[in-house]
């Protein structure tokens, strides 16, 4: 197999209001070798701001793009259907692929993420092992199958 991953690996940007669920999401990825850097945002508010380094993240040092970005659709305030909608309506971010990483399984939230851009639409595991069998297999296809834009360095402001 080709392994398409460079000496950086790109970072994951995971969009996850509950520390419990970050927590465990964080374990399976060192349980499925993922080591990527990540970065937690608690809300679609704050990953939008994180992306277009506006708010908080206004005097941050610019950072290349992350290679993913693994939002959870129920948060409080700006959830992560209108932060998808808004990622993808925006002509700098939009080439970044999103994975919906969430516990809905309902039919209409799968067809409006998929209409709406989302690149991968991922319910989450009950289970821990679940869990980790399903990091594995992001893992595989998006950093080891697929081949994502380069960034090339950070981007001019939005």
């Amino acid at each position: 197999m080709i392994n398409h991953r460079t000496p950086n690996p790109q970072s994951i940007l995971l969009v996850e209001d509950s520390e419990d669920d970050f927590e465990s999401t964080i374990r399976a990825f060192k349980k499925a070798n993922l080591h990527n850097p990540v970065h937690w945002c608690k809300s679609g508010r704050e990953a939008l701001d994180f992306l277009t380094h506006q708010g908080e993240y206004l005097n941050v040092a610019k950072m290349e793009d992350p290679g993913l970005v693994l939002l959870d659709l129920n948060m409080p305030g700006l959830d992560g259907r209108k932060t998808l909608q808004l990622i993808k309506q925006n002509q700098e971010l939009k080439r970044i692929p999103v994975v919906i990483l969430t516990t809905s399984s309902d039919e209409r939230d799968v067809e409006a993420c998929y209409q709406m851009g989302a690149n991968t639409y991922v319910q989450k595991p009950v289970s821990f092992e679940g869990l980790i069998d399903a990091i594995k297999r992001l893992k595989e296809y998006w950093f080891e199958i697929a081949l994502l834009p380069k960034d090339g360095g950070s981007r001019a402001d939005l």
